[in-house]
């Protein structure tokens, strides 16, 4: 069974002036069940997190102040965002929905986040509109637990995922692969296990060669027993914080192909969504739907 997180307080608890990006974690479950390819069954509404699978990958310090809401003005202007005690509440839900989405992965195979891809959060910042860490919070929950060896996180927004790389840069049962736009935020890179940096304007020809010649090979290298999908859609042509011109059928096959190789390989996957920044949210809210559409036709 297709399994997604989804709880009203993805966009709810974002500020008015925020909203607009943020309306597509409510539009892409009501498409799909206006659809039917999914029913009210596929979702589930993210419980608690608990300070102590935070801190497994958040510094104790930034945690609190987040969770006192004492982030300097300039700390909060970094993250795009300011502080609320419903935010933060978003945040922790956002994670565990990740954290949950990763059991059932394990139990079906796939499962998704209508929201996450908190990348750019690392140990004790926060930036980008993201706080925690959802993919990392979930990745150490695995290890920590005992539940998986060696993870891989493939990283295919548009924009670097700084945060995560800094996160695991000294963990050797976390790889990180992070392609995205060269010239794109954040300016300061950190250093992912693997980095493929891409020039302005890359179409799907270009972009799609280099993924089919890049993840065979580091999925066969690195034998990872679970990954982690960022899949953004600023990608897109029309994406007005993106510097890419993919198409919205480039950006499906790029699914395609991430999906074919986790189920060639037999391992499970995690998928949080990512950034997405059209003007016309029906482009966004189409692209996110192929990447369910995809996975249902292969998984289900």
């Amino acid at each position: 069974m297709l399994k997604i997180a989804y709880d009203p307080i993805y966009i709810h608890s974002v500020p008015a002036g925020h909203r607009f990006p943020m309306l597509k974690y409510e539009l892409i479950p009501a498409q799909l069940l206006h659809e039917g390819m999914i029913t009210p069954e596929n979702l589930f509404s993210p419980g608690d997190l608990s300070e102590q699978i935070i801190l497994w990958t958040h510094e104790k310090s930034y945690w609190e102040q987040l969770r006192d809401l004492t982030l300097t003005p300039k700390e909060q202007r970094r993250t795009g965002f300011p502080l609320s005690a419903t935010l933060i509440e978003r945040e922790k839900r956002i994670a565990k929905g990740t954290i949950d989405g990763c059991l059932y992965a394990l139990e079906y195979g796939i499962a998704f986040n209508a929201a996450g891809g908190t990348h750019h959060a690392g140990t004790n910042w926060g930036e980008g509109f993201c706080l925690l860490n959802d993919q990392a919070i979930a990745a150490n929950y695995l290890l920590n637990k005992g539940l998986i060896r060696s993870i891989l996180i493939i990283d295919l927004d548009v924009h670097q995922g700084n945060g995560t790389a800094q996160i695991f840069e000294n963990n050797q049962n976390v790889f990180t692969f992070s392609m995205h736009g060269a010239n794109n935020f954040p300016f300061r890179k950190e250093n992912s296990d693997m980095d493929i940096a891409l020039p302005d304007g890359i179409g799907d020809k270009e972009y799609l060669q280099l993924l089919k010649s890049t993840l065979p090979g580091l999925i066969s290298q690195q034998m990872p027993d679970f990954i982690f999908y960022l899949a953004g859609v600023d990608v897109l042509a029309s994406d007005k914080l993106g510097k890419m011109a993919l198409s919205k059928a480039g950006c499906k096959t790029r699914d395609r192909f991430v999906f074919e190789q986790c189920i060639d390989n037999k391992i499970p996957l995690q998928v949080s969504m990512g950034g997405g920044y059209s003007p016309d949210i029906r482009d966004i809210v189409e692209a996110h739907c192929n990447t369910y559409r995809v996975a249902n036709e292969l998984y289900f």
